[in-house]
């Protein structure tokens, strides 16, 4: 009789200690870093972050976004592609300067690393764009300058001698 209670107590324990080890389980959260995936900064201009703005990221077909969320304090945004193809980001942020939003593709290869993305013909041609709008406008003050028309009242009087 004793062995018996001794062994039923024991059991007890032991189902008692498996059941809370499994419940301590299921209400942690575990975690493992790895060295993987992408990041995307997002920006007004390098000193002015895109900071806490929302966005979509959608893989390639997706109908429904794959990651959403808010840029962090710096306006990154981080997402580990589960496969390969053209990837869809969406950001929507706020500035001092009002409403902004951008769309741009990311291109995965099949290593799932990081192929290309594209870019705004902005973006892209800023400097060039800029040079091009400042000879104009250089251009434009000349020839406005140029044509301009005298007041007669400004010219200075010569008197012509006739010749007799």
């Amino acid at each position: 009789m004793r062995g018996l209670l001794r062994t039923t107590c024991s059991m007890i324990t032991l189902a008692l200690l498996l059941t809370g080890a499994s419940l301590a389980m299921a209400h942690s959260i575990n975690y493992q870093v790895e060295q993987k995936g992408m990041a995307v900064r997002a920006y007004y201009s390098e000193k002015d972050t895109a900071a806490y703005s929302q966005y979509e990221l959608f893989g390639p077909g997706d109908k429904e976004p794959h990651q959403t969320g808010r840029t962090d304090k710096n306006g990154y945004i981080g997402f580990v592609p589960d496969r390969p193809g053209t990837w869809k980001l969406q950001v929507w942020g706020e500035s001092t300067h009002g409403f902004h939003g951008v769309t741009t593709e990311i291109k995965v290869d099949k290593a799932l690393g990081l192929e290309g993305f594209s870019k705004p013909l902005v973006a892209t041609y800023t400097r060039f764009i800029t040079g091009v709008s400042l000879v104009f406008g250089l251009f434009g003050v000349y020839s406005l300058w140029l044509s301009r028309k005298r007041d007669p009242a400004d010219e200075p009087v010569t008197h012509r001698q006739e010749k007799s």
